[in-house]
């Protein structure tokens, strides 16, 4: 035996190796004060950085994300590389937003690839798919507000500050050299880099042959440097005829574990799929019918959801930032501006060619391990399609007002309201597709194949873990759905849905979450979270036979101009 694997056998053995095959740990429980995370220095440390076992690599299976580009002119391909140029820009903001360190200095002390492409994937040294495990040791765990507050902060102090800004979507908080808390701006902190990022998306404006994408472009450049984002919402939700979009800037709150309040730095780029797009044009104008519909008191779908909100198809061809860290997002829901939503509604754009892998690499194997052989034949892409499609549609049924007094839902529900809304997102998908199927409206396939592939996409999801907004609220799915009996295993560990009881646990758990919403209820969904928001010993059993079975987790994309052949 080398000294070098005598070394890493001494590490396995004291547990300090922290990156393994098959690691199913509780996800990490963090406190509210942590130290900011410092490059590991000692030699024996530096081992751990080189040998790493590749099998977590593994996880993830490779994917080119290209599409066809022939139809495109000459000015729209010009166009196509500016906005993946100014993505690149999105991507190096979210590294400064999850991790403290710089970039390209703690990627160079990993000599070994393998480490290097892994800490690349997750934007760190915590395994997103893990519960944000450390992965290299001499880390510490990642502090649950990210960099967009002081290591040391408690979340009580903040509440307790009288920092003006201290719930806003574009700042992050700091300290002054008294320990006084005190908020900067986004367009401030990164004003380099988010200059640079408006001058290429003005650029692209110029090159937009769409008038109103043109417009949106500038506005959303506009938008970087000033933090005022809801003009180009706006703007964006206008444009019904262009054939590239981009999605682009700080968005989602996932990251901040925290609060939940501060936005993340990240981009889509997409090429937009005409003949897809025109069979989902039609299902928007049923979102207010199906919001009276709802199964829930009345009191809490008072709300009317814009109607003219619009459905289409994409392929992506670049991810950045946010959007490419860990597991990989195949649909979009946006804006997420509550009165952009109430007024124009939100679109909903399908990544075709994302979501397309994720069915024949992962999905489709998982049916294979876990679900009994006579109802694999409904699991079905056009069921998987819809079932996500619909996902983000029912973002924009329900409630995002409490009807307490209470504020937002956002506000009001803190760090849990993005994992509730994620999960009144997944069960008010599966009844829109319900409802429609009834009315005749949904004609492909049968009731039977949309919860069958609905169950199956639980088992591909929960694989992400429970640490994250969607990980929690597949959890507390899986766990319901258990409690009432929607689904059975056999003598052979097999799953098997139970039709009947599968609809009115669908029904039951709508109303639980579309309650807790409008009541603005934190203390109620903490305890939900902390009851059911879990991944279970069986369960976890059932995910290792995934993992033996070399099933990858998720997709990590081959991307870029070059792959796509733009200068």
């Amino acid at each position: 035996m080398s000294k070098l694997s005598k070394i890493t056998q001494a590490l396995v053995v004291a547990g300090v190796f922290t990156l393994s095959a098959c690691s199913k740990q509780t996800p990490t429980q963090e406190t509210e004060a942590q130290a900011q995370p410092q490059a590991p220095q000692s030699a024996v440390e530096q081992v751990q950085l080189v040998n790493i076992e590749a099998s977590r690599l593994e996880i993830y299976t490779d994917f080119e994300l290209n599409t066809d580009l022939s139809h495109l002119s000459g000015n729209q391909k010009k166009m196509l590389a500016k906005l993946i140029d100014a993505s690149k820009i999105m991507d190096d903001l979210f590294w400064k937003q999850a991790f403290s360190g710089d970039k390209a200095q703690f990627l160079a002390t990993l000599d070994n690839n393998q480490a290097q492409q892994f800490a690349d994937i997750n934007y760190g040294p915590w395994d997103r798919l893990n519960g944000d495990q450390v992965f290299l040791s001499g880390y510490e765990p990642k502090p649950a507000g990210a960099q967009f507050y002081p290591a040391d902060m408690s979340k009580e102090e903040l509440e307790a500050s009288k920092v003006a800004d201290k719930t806003g979507l574009y700042s992050i908080i700091k300290r002054d050299e008294q320990g006084k808390l005190y908020s900067v701006p986004y367009s401030k902190e990164y004003a380099a880099e988010l200059e640079a990022a408006a001058k290429l998306l003005r650029e692209a404006s110029e090159l937009a042959d769409d008038k109103e994408f043109a417009n949106y472009l500038s506005m959303r450049a506009d938008a970087l440097i000033s933090d005022e984002y809801q003009a180009s919402d706006f703007a964006w939700m206008d444009m019904k005829n262009n054939p590239i979009d981009v999605v682009i800037g700080p968005i989602e709150t996932y990251e901040d574990q925290l609060f939940g309040y501060r936005a993340a730095f990240e981009s889509y780029v997409l090429v937009k799929d005409m003949a897809w797009s025109e069979r989902l044009a039609k299902f928007a104008q049923f979102l207010p019918e199906l919001q009276t519909g709802l199964p829930v008191a009345d009191e809490y779908k008072q709300e009317v959801p814009g109607s003219d909100a619009d459905l289409n198809a994409y392929d992506v061809i670049y991810y950045a930032g946010h959007s490419n860290a860990g597991s990989k997002t195949i649909a979009i829901n946006l804006p997420n501006d509550e009165q952009v939503q109430l007024e124009k509604g939100t679109r909903r754009l399908q990544l075709k060619n994302a979501m397309r892998a994720k069915f024949d690499k992962i999905l489709m194997p998982i049916a294979a391990e876990l679900i009994v052989p006579e109802q694999r034949k409904h699991i079905t892409f056009d069921a998987f399609f819809a079932n996500t499609m619909f996902h983000e549609v029912a973002h924009g049924l329900g409630i995002k007002n409490t009807i307490t007094g209470k504020g937002t839902v956002r506000q009001s529900l803190q760090e849990h309201a993005s994992a509730l809304e994620e999960g009144k997102a997944d069960i008010l998908g599966l009844y829109m597709v319900e409802q429609l199927l009834n009315k005749g409206e949904i004609t492909e396939g049968t009731i039977e194949d949309y919860y069958v592939t609905f169950m199956a996409g639980i088992f591909r999801s929960v694989r992400f873990g429970a640490s994250s907004a969607h990980g929690k609220a597949n959890m507390i799915r899986f766990n319901f759905f258990k409690q009432e009996g929607a689904f059975s295993k056999d003598e052979n560990g097999l799953y098997k849905v139970d039709m009947e009881k599968m609809a009115a646990a669908m029904a039951k758990l709508s109303n639980l979450i579309l309650t807790l919403q409008g009541d603005g209820d934190y203390q109620k969904v903490d305890q939900l979270v902390a009851t059911m928001g879990d991944i279970k010993p069986e369960l976890a059993a059932d995910l290792e036979k995934l993992s033996q079975a070399n099933i990858p987790v998720d997709v990590n994309f081959i991307q870029g101009k070059k792959v796509l052949g733009l200068q």
